[in-house]
C-alpha cells in the first residue's frame, strides 16, 4: 500500500504548486490488461480521484483541475459514453454532500449544452451548494476542448468590438482570460498526465502557457499519493523563469 502523502518527506511549502491540473489517462488500458470492460477502469479511476484530491489537500495544493471528459470523447462508442455519463450522475449524487462537508468548492467547465438536462441540473445544484466553500477547489473539465474555448472567447470579443463595447487596441491577456471558462481561477502551476502519452490533448492550452509539464507512464487507476509526491518534488526542483534568464 502506498504511503499517505502526509507520512512522506515534506517538500518546501513555498515550492508546492497552488494549482495542479491532471489528464487522467489510462483507464481503458488498465481495464483491458485485466480482462475487464473499460467501464471498470473508469470506476477505478473515479476512486483514485478521491484519493488524489485528499493527497493534494494534504500537500497544500489549493486547486485541482481534472480532465474528466473531452469534447472529442463524444466520438467514443455510445456504450462507453453512456457508462461515463452514469458514472458522472453517480459522482454528483453520492459525492457532493461529502465534498461539501469537507469544504470543497466544485466548478465544472466546458460545453455543458451537450450534457443531458438532468446532469446539468445536478451540476448546477452542486455548484450552488459548494459556492461559498474555501477549503479546496475542484474544477472538473467536462465536454471540454481548449480550442473550442478559445474560439468561443474570440467570438464574444468580436461581438463586443462590433457593438462598440470594446476596442481592439484594448484587448490584452487579462481581457481574454476573463472570458475563458476558467475566469477567476489561477493558471495551473503543474500539469500531470498519466498513462505515458506526452501531449496536452486540447486541454487548457491558453492557461498552460507557462505551466510545468510532468508525464508519467503510470496508468491513472494505479496513480497513488506517492506518484503525486514524485510529481510535486520534480516541480519543486525546477526553476520557473517565465521567459527570463535565471539568477
Amino acid at each position: 500500500m502506498a504511503l499517505p502523502l502526509k507520512n512522506m518527506p515534506q517538500t518546501d511549502k513555498a515550492k508546492i504548486p497552488s494549482h495542479i491540473a491532471i489528464i487522467m489517462d489510462g483507464n481503458g488500458r488498465w481495464a483491458k490488461a485485466r480482462g475487464f470492460p473499460r467501464v471498470v477502469g473508469h470506476k477505478k479511476g473515479a476512486e483514485i480521484l478521491r484519493h488524489t484530491m485528499e493527497a493534494c489537500k494534504d500537500a497544500g495544493v489549493h486547486y485541482l483541475t481534472i480532465y474528466a471528459f473531452s469534447a472529442e470523447n463524444w466520438k467514443r462508442p455510445v456504450v462507453e459514453v453512456s457508462d461515463l455519463m452514469e458514472l458522472l450522475r453517480s459522482f454528483l449524487d453520492r459525492e457532493i454532500s461529502s465534498l461539501h462537508e469537507k469544504g470543497v468548492k466544485l466548478r465544472v467547465i466546458g460545453d455543458l449544452n451537450k450534457i443531458a438536462p438532468d446532469i446539468r441540473k445536478q451540476i448546477e445544484a452542486a455548484e450552488k451548494l459548494t459556492e461559498n466553500n474555501t477549503g479546496f477547489n475542484l474544477i472538473v473539465a467536462l465536454s471540454y476542448g481548449a480550442r473550442q474555448e478559445i474560439i468561443q472567447t474570440m467570438q464574444t470579443l468580436a461581438k463586443r468590438i462590433e457593438s462598440g463595447e470594446i476596442s481592439a487596441s484594448n484587448i490584452d491577456e487579462t481581457t481574454i482570460s476573463d472570458l475563458l471558462y476558467t475566469s477567476a481561477i489561477p493558471d495551473p502551476d503543474l500539469l500531470i498526465r498519466t498513462g505515458g502519452e506526452q501531449r496536452l490533448s486540447n486541454f487548457l492550452l491558453w492557461q498552460s502557457a507557462y505551466t510545468e509539464l510532468y508525464f508519467t507512464p503510470v496508468l491513472w487507476p494505479d496513480f497513488t499519493a506517492v506518484h503525486l509526491q514524485e510529481a510535486i518534488a520534480e516541480y519543486a526542483n525546477r526553476e520557473r523563469r517565465y521567459g527570463t534568464t535565471s539568477g
